[in-house]
């Protein structure tokens, strides 16, 4: 008997280290893929999406006509130029005969087809919005837009973008259909992820008079959630800071965008007073829609700067100015959401919007600004014009209101939906009276212990 356990220890060893081996494995993954959705995850905006709803509206003799609509369920991202990008897989030998209101960027091999020539027959086709000023007969409603999707606060009656396609060799009943696969968003850039197409309850959709319901043969949907950090590796913006009661300015942090490497990449960033500026914007790369950001510390196409202005007896002031150091970009129908508990008594705000968001329920600490439509909605290049700004006259509550320990200063800013880089908490600007960063109080017992100690081996 000793003999026979013996001899099994070694493969019962074997076991247990290939079970610690898998429990090791196991807990990775589970890291990684918690570590990947926290990134998705934005806490101010938890349901935030963007949807594509696709509706089979009716059959032809090899396949259907859809309409396919892209909603922005996002409260303050929204789709910028140049544009939404949308692709999928076919889950047959699917081709595209029509479209309107959109169109792929490219047709693919159609050679096996005689007489009539699909509008593409690539497998995985990639589709973009078509320009304003389309020709009325290519038009459907709301398509033609560039692309452009404004986010869903900010203008919902521009937050979605449509456009119609007629497709073949597709099956010509529910059963025989297929939906797409692998669908992907890029609006623009690699943001967006998306989930696999679920059929879901057909749309219905109400006649002008309100006397009529119809509703689409099939509807599949497809959910598109934002990760910044898929979207680009660098932060886009930084926050810098200010108060009438310091003389401290508290810059955007250094690098926070990327740094200077002129000598590895020539032409990252120009100088603002070169005399050659003109022709570095105009030169190459004139239409791309890379930055071409002016030489700063932080290296950031955008820097917000938050400045407590005033004081008064029962309110107090704020100043935001927005600076656009991006050669190459105007920002049309910019936004910045910021977060700070003395939103709840916010009073008057001059040249921009305003709206309170709740992500969190009943507390109002977070509030969504955008520019003032014809007015200044359109944040230009960099330059003498590439600035935006505004005040915040707040109401002070005794019971929470301080100058104290950074408390006039924003917790988050967010512009056009990426979470811009704050100063480190230490920088803020403090008051005069406070002095929270000396270490005289702190050092002076251990500097009187060594000066002690010293003087004891000196007398021994």
């Amino acid at each position: 008997m000793e003999m026979g356990l013996g001899s099994s220890y070694p493969a019962i060893a074997r076991s247990t280290s290939r079970l610690t081996s898998l429990a090791v494995l196991l807990a990775f993954f589970l890291v990684f893929s918690s570590l990947t959705y926290t990134e998705a995850y934005d806490s101010l905006d938890p349901n935030g999406n963007i949807t594509i709803k696709w509706d089979v509206m009716q059959w032809t003799p090899d396949g259907y006509v859809a309409v396919v609509t892209v909603f922005n369920f996002q409260q303050y991202r929204h789709i910028q130029t140049p544009g939404w990008t949308l692709g999928w897989t076919w889950a047959k030998k699917e081709v595209i005969w029509s479209m309107v209101g959109a169109q792929t960027t490219e047709q693919g091999d159609c050679s096996r087809f005689k007489g009539n020539i699909p509008h593409c027959c690539k497998k995985d086709p990639t589709v973009v919005d078509l320009l304003p000023g389309t020709p009325y007969n290519m038009q459907i409603a709301n398509c033609c837009k560039g692309g452009v999707i404004s986010s869903w606060i900010q203008d919902p009656a521009n937050a979605a973008s449509s456009f119609q396609l007629s497709v073949g060799q597709a099956g010509t009943t529910n059963k025989t259909v297929r939906v797409p696969k692998n669908f992907t968003l890029r609006a623009p850039g690699p943001g967006y992820t998306c989930g696999i197409a679920k059929i879901v309850k057909p749309s219905k959709f109400v006649s002008q008079d309100g006397r009529r319901t119809t509703q689409a043969l099939m509807t599949w949907n497809v959910t598109c959630t934002y990760s910044q950090f898929l979207s680009q590796k660098t932060p886009t913006c930084c926050v810098s800071l200010s108060s009438f009661y310091n003389d401290t300015i508290v810059n955007c942090p250094t690098c926070a965008c990327g740094c200077q490497n002129n000598l590895t990449q020539p032409g990252s960033c120009v100088e603002g007073d070169s005399p050659y500026l003109a022709s570095v914007i105009n030169g190459p790369g004139k239409y791309s829609y890379m930055p071409l950001v002016q030489c700063t510390s932080h290296m950031c196409p955008i820097r917000v700067h938050w400045h407590v202005k005033l004081n008064y007896k029962e309110y107090w002031r704020v100043k935001i100015t927005i600076t656009n150091f991006n050669y190459r970009m105007n920002y049309t129908q910019w936004n910045l959401v910021v977060q700070h508990p003395n939103f709840d008594n916010l009073t008057q705000i001059f040249s921009f919007n305003y709206k309170s968001l709740t992500p969190y329920g009943v507390i109002n600490d977070t509030a969504m600004l955008w520019g003032i439509k014809y007015y200044n909605d359109l944040l230009m290049a960099a330059g003498p014009l590439g600035n935006v700004q505004s005040e915040l006259l707040f109401r002070k509550d005794s019971s929470t209101f301080t100058f104290q320990k950074g408390w006039a200063f924003p917790r988050r800013i967010y512009f056009s939906g990426d979470n811009c880089v704050m100063p480190p908490p230490d920088a803020y600007p403090w008051l005069p009276n406070a002095s929270p960063r000396s270490l005289g109080p702190l050092f002076l017992p251990v500097m009187v212990f060594w000066v002690t100690l010293a003087c004891l081996l000196v007398y021994v």
